[in-house]
């Protein structure tokens, strides 16, 4: 098992700007902006009165009915207490998620390119990843027919991310009925991981596999989260929805393990969750005028080509051409990654300074991933520096 290379990439980054080097990094997975003062104010309170004990392995009531108010609010689901927990951070639901559904041999299916800490959450509850590849010209998305080969008499679970972490496809309805219709007569579990939910753009909407039908809710299962929406990835609170078996086997494994979140990050989110909505808004805002810079700044790069995400805060660049330069044998045996985005990733770092995350991490090794959860600044000064690097390849 290797470290998450999206951390790694930014650990490193962090380590070079510590030893005096002007690295701009484009690898953090996290918005930049802090924690609004309510959510901060109503941890103080929850220190302040004593609320800093054990709590319900689950999470607190107040939380889960928090979270079960934010599904009616939001996606029109009605859940009970006994459908929802509560866990450290959205990757640890899946986590658990994982090791409650699979035994050994039982396959997920997962489109590419995907949220590196899939196919290795898998394989460590035994399961085996099956990678479904999609393509730039559909958007990034699981086309049906693509799931339907891919399914067998081993798959257990299929997992969508929208919008997904690294391309930013959002699916519409149409799209997620059609992948509901592929599995909705088999004993096939549905992970609708919606952790960018809130952060869309263009008038982009959000639609979940559990509201396609009754039927369809009662085999998906709905994981989200604080971590994004209001920029507390720190306070590590993630949480999920689905049949009570399911959760009560998650509370079981938590138990045993990490025990309850938190308890004054689990105030925090109780007050995130049913606050004053618009801190999201002005952050999404910001997202995306960001996201139009850089997509611009990258289309002008020689070699990238970059579509416009929307949703989440990463942008997926294809950068094939940029292997086919006269320049580029010399950067192939200079880094000799078997890799070419890795390759090409260690060169933007050493000549450029700037730290982003190779394809290959996400299932693609035509692409790099670079996060615009920075400053306007550093978007317009990394990609210029980018663009002067790859100009030396030419």
């Amino acid at each position: 098992m290797k470290p998450s290379p999206t951390l790694e990439v930014t650990a490193l980054a962090n380590a070079l700007k510590a030893q005096g080097v002007d690295v701009i990094g484009f690898g953090s997975g996290e918005p930049d902006f802090d924690t609004p003062a309510f959510i901060k104010e109503a941890a103080i309170r929850a220190i302040e009165s004593g609320k800093t004990k054990y709590t319900p392995v689950g999470g607190i009531p107040e939380l889960k009915k928090a979270v079960i108010q934010k599904f009616k609010r939001d996606n029109s689901l009605d859940y009970r207490l006994n459908e929802v927990t509560i866990n450290c951070g959205g990757k640890h639901s899946f986590y658990n998620l994982m090791q409650v559904i699979l035994d050994k041999g039982d396959e997920v299916i997962i489109p590419a390119p995907y949220w590196v800490s899939y196919p290795p959450m898998v394989l460590l509850a035994d399961g085996i990843p099956v990678i479904v590849e999609t393509a730039e010209e559909n958007g990034f998305k699981m086309l049906p027919g693509k799931l339907r080969e891919a399914v067998t008499d081993k798959t257990r679970a299929v997992v969508v991310n929208s919008p997904s972490n690294p391309t930013g496809a959002v699916y519409t309805r149409s799209e997620i009925e059609e992948i509901a219709r592929v599995v909705e007569d088999r004993d096939i579990i549905l992970i609708s991981d919606d952790i960018y939910e809130a952060i869309r753009y263009g008038g982009a909407d959000f639609f979940n596999l559990a509201n396609v039908s009754e039927e369809i809710k009662k085999k998906s299962v709905v994981l989200n989260g604080v971590s994004k929406t209001y920029a507390m990835t720190g306070w590590r609170i993630g949480y999920m929805a689905g049949d009570s078996s399911i959760i009560e086997q998650v509370e079981t494994l938590q138990s045993q393990s990490t025990s309850n979140p938190a308890s004054i990050s689990q105030w925090a989110a109780v007050a995130a969750i049913s606050g004053d909505q618009g801190v999201v808004a002005e952050m999404v805002r910001a997202f995306e005028r960001r996201k139009d810079i850089i997509v611009g700044c990258l289309n002008e790069v020689p070699g990238f080509s970059c579509i416009d995400p929307d949703g989440a805060f990463y942008v997926f660049p294809g950068v094939e051409r940029v292997y086919a330069m006269k320049g580029w044998p010399r950067i192939e045996e200079k880094y000799r990654s078997e890799f070419k985005s890795s390759n090409l990733s260690s060169y933007l770092l050493e000549q450029a300074k700037v730290a982003v995350v190779p394809g290959i991490a996400f299932g693609s090794d035509n692409h790099l991933r670079l996060s615009f959860a920075t400053s306007d600044e550093n978007i317009l000064s990394g990609i210029k520096r980018i663009n002067a690097a790859v100009q030396k390849l030419m």
